[in-house]
């Protein structure tokens, strides 16, 4: 059985959607990625989506275990021209798209971003090689809210309206295991 730990990156502080804009993380709460560290296998292999918040992150809690080169299919959804811009712009501009991208996800994409499915095939594909590469390790996977939510939705079989109802804070754990019966899920969004 390979274990997946999805941890998510420190806080950004934005107040917008932030997909592939490389904008660091706030890692200055020492003591919650201690209770982080502390709380994860020491066995495990860490890896990372290749944002800098989410490869920070990776840094503060790696400690002595093994690092795997982090990759750019981890990335969070790809918002396109919405990047770093709040709904209400948005909404103002595009109030049809930005409501059907967010209430019925799946083939709807912002200008020149990705759709829900096209994130889910993307970080599927990405997850699959890192558990085939590392079958039966269990793996610290430091990422982002869609990413995780991608997964989610992948063990427990969920529509993506019913994986969005689902909350993934900052420097949270959620916990995924696949083994030869298929995927399963343990705790959402449990914060040590």
């Amino acid at each position: 059985m390979t274990r997946l730990y999805l941890v998510r990156h420190g806080p950004t502080h934005a107040k917008c959607m932030v997909g592939w804009s490389d904008l660091p993380a706030d890692l200055s709460d020492g003591a919650a990625l201690a209770r982080l560290d502390n709380y994860l296998p020491q066995d495990a292999l860490v890896v990372s989506s290749d944002l800098t918040r989410a490869v920070a992150t990776a840094d503060a809690i790696q400690g002595s275990r093994t690092r795997l080169p982090h990759t750019q299919n981890l990335r969070e959804i790809h918002f396109g021209d919405w990047e770093l811009r709040t709904w209400a712009e948005i909404d103002a501009e595009d109030p049809v798209r930005i409501k059907a991208y967010w209430e019925t996800p799946g083939d709807v994409t912002p200008p020149r971003g990705e759709s829900w499915n096209q994130v889910c095939t993307r970080v599927d594909a990405a997850i699959d090689q890192l558990v085939q590469a590392h079958s039966g390790r269990n793996l610290i996977v430091v990422g982002h809210f869609g990413q995780i939510l991608t997964q989610v939705q992948r063990a427990e079989k969920l529509t993506a309206e019913e994986v969005f109802a689902h909350r993934i804070d900052n420097l949270s754990v959620s916990e995924i295991s696949k083994s030869s019966k298929g995927w399963s899920i343990g705790k959402i969004n449990h914060c040590p």
